[in-house]
């Protein structure tokens, strides 16, 4: 039995340590009031890393931001943890998008792989010590852009996990995001919630419940619930996988490649028709409330190996993927649901399953 002592984060953390989708509009609804207060991480300006000055003036958004953008740089993720290579990779970013015409680094914020924390767009620091307007960057398109804080996260995560040092930064700053502009915990996203991108990677992106659970932790707040999310045509990993595996387990006999192509999307239309949902294609919350199985232990087949799979490959918690719901993978579900602050009952019903694919 774990620790109950430690936070969701130490236990999230280890994770980490041992290992390193779907476009489309998302609702973003309104913020909640009286956040505990965060401290201000340590913040490393321009003018400390050297950045070229705007080659247009930029524009402030007279109004807090809604919601945070977490991005990834698809950089290499073999460097050095240094600050000299921190700096030099704001000043690459920089260069990079004004190569682009946009006048300035994009996003407000960067993180080094080595947790170093840099200002990205000119003026951000002051306007977050401010608290009431931010400077509007150019990361996720309209109206994104005008409505949120972009970070970037130095490195690839397709297809491993960042480091602890970077997961501490963009933990103590989305922390420290929400209580100076009052924004809510849940409203943490990914770039992909907007554009038809694979940014933030697979394994960041999965990673996003766990931080709205760690931020929500820092603020006082209760974590927010587990959703459904929307998949369909475009989309690719792991999320993808266990679409594919419930089909199977419904008697289809989809591929499972990880890629939601169309022989996927056809098999999801049959499977709406066959269920008398709307048939769009697209996985949302009523067809995954149909596809997903409850199960426990004793129980076989191909929603169990989309259990294992996520355990395993999105959450950290190794689990043997052989779609046979054992003591080994009940003891994976505990851990999984001690982690998210669920009922552990080592059961996978409809809110364990929207925690383990949302």
């Amino acid at each position: 039995m774990p620790d109950m002592s430690i936070s969701r984060r130490g236990l999230m953390r280890g994770g980490i340590v041992v290992s390193a989708a779907a476009a489309g509009a998302t609702v973003i609804g309104t913020t909640t009031a009286a956040l505990a207060a965060a401290p201000e991480p340590s913040l490393h300006s321009t003018a400390q890393w050297g950045a070229r000055p705007p080659s247009e003036p930029l524009t402030t958004v007279p109004n807090r931001p809604s919601y945070i953008v977490v991005h990834h740089t698809a950089t290499s993720n073999d460097v050095a943890n240094t600050q000299a290579q921190a700096y030099t990779l704001a000043r690459n970013v920089q260069s990079w998008h004004m190569s682009q015409g946009w006048g300035d680094s994009g996003q407000q914020f960067t993180i080094s792989r080595g947790g170093y924390i840099m200002e990205g767009r000119h003026g951000s620091i002051s306007k977050l010590r401010g608290g009431t307007t931010f400077i509007r960057g150019i990361h996720a398109g309209a109206p994104a852009n005008g409505e949120s804080i972009g970070i970037e996260n130095e490195g690839l995560y397709t297809g491993v996990q960042p480091p602890g040092a970077l997961y501490d930064s963009l933990l103590n700053l989305c922390a420290h995001l929400c209580s100076q502009y009052g924004i809510a915990a849940s409203k943490i996203f990914g770039h992909r919630d907007f554009m038809a991108t694979q940014c933030p990677g697979d394994k960041l992106y999965a990673m996003l419940p766990q931080l709205r659970a760690d931020v929500a932790e820092k603020l006082g707040q209760q974590p927010p619930p587990p959703t459904w999310p929307t998949v369909k045509k475009g989309a690719s990993g792991e999320r993808v996988r266990s679409i594919q595996y419930l089909l199977r387990q419904a008697g289809d006999t989809t591929a499972v490649d990880g890629a939601f192509g169309p022989g996927t999307e056809t098999d999801v239309r049959e499977f709406q028709t066959a269920k008398g949902l709307t048939v769009d294609g697209v996985v949302g919350p009523q067809t995954w409330a149909r596809l997903v199985v409850v199960s426990k232990q004793g129980a076989s087949g191909e929603a169990v190996k989309a259990i294992q799979r996520q355990l395993n490959n999105n959450h950290g918690i190794s689990t043997t993927v052989d779609g046979a719901f054992g003591p080994g993978t009940t003891t994976s579900v505990r851990t999984f649901q001690t982690r998210r602050s669920l009922v552990v009952d080592g059961v996978v019903g409809p809110i364990t399953w929207q925690a383990l694919v949302g």
